[in-house]
């Protein structure tokens, strides 16, 4: 293969080679796009096989967009990740309060991480949607009890923390707590494996849907 071909040459091989290799599958129009720059962010199969995407979760991601809902997330490498052309055209707010001093401060003086609450400083403000979580399970924990208790309804959740410790069960909390919120929209995994990376690459693949309906 040509070392000289252009960025946009070297996505569209690398999908062909991706479509080749994996053969037939059974996800739609919406959620194949989210699917496909997963396995090509990561080089990793195992996501055609381990995604779990609700029925509505790009058409609520979709929505949340146009209707200039903020995103929220738990690590700044999503942020670096996402197209903000994109973004900032739907005139949304793009926030981490990770490292917000507040959020610091007083997760040091309740002895929690804050990833904890960052999420509940996020789920304070009604103008945010979209809550995208990479990296770490404690933010999704904390998330899932803002729905089940304190009412938080986002309009789309990207759950990809990764790891050994908590991060698959987390994801299986979510998926849980949907019998109980069937209106409730995500896209997440099955396993540790998740990370920033793959979920920056599953908002991309959103937002150009989103930009597409417009």
């Amino acid at each position: 293969m040509s070392v000289h071909l252009r960025p946009e040459e070297i996505e569209a091989e690398s999908f062909r080679i991706i479509e080749e290799e994996l053969g037939p599958h059974d996800w739609n129009a919406q959620q194949w796009p989210l699917v496909r720059r997963a396995i090509h962010t990561s080089a990793d199969f195992d996501y055609a096989r381990s995604m779990v995407i609700t029925q509505h979760a790009v058409a609520g991601g979709i929505e949340a967009l146009r209707a200039g809902l903020g995103v929220v997330t738990d690590t700044t490498m999503i942020i670096s990740g996402m197209n903000k052309e994109r973004l900032n055209g739907f005139g949304a707010q793009l926030s981490c309060f990770v490292a917000d001093p507040q959020v610091a401060r007083e997760a040091k003086e309740q002895g929690v991480t804050r990833s904890i609450l960052a999420m509940r400083k996020a789920a304070r403000d009604a103008a945010n949607g979209i809550f995208v979580i990479g990296n770490a399970p404690t933010a999704l924990f904390e998330l899932i009890r803002l729905i089940r208790e304190e009412g938080v309804r986002p309009r789309l959740i990207v759950a990809l923390p990764v790891g050994f410790v908590g991060a698959a069960e987390s994801k299986d909390a979510l998926r849980e707590l949907a019998r109980e919120y069937p209106e409730l929209q995500f896209v997440t995994n099955i396993g540790r494996k998740g990370g920033s990376n793959v979920a920056a690459a599953v908002m991309n693949a959103i937002l150009i849907q989103a930009v597409g309906a417009q």
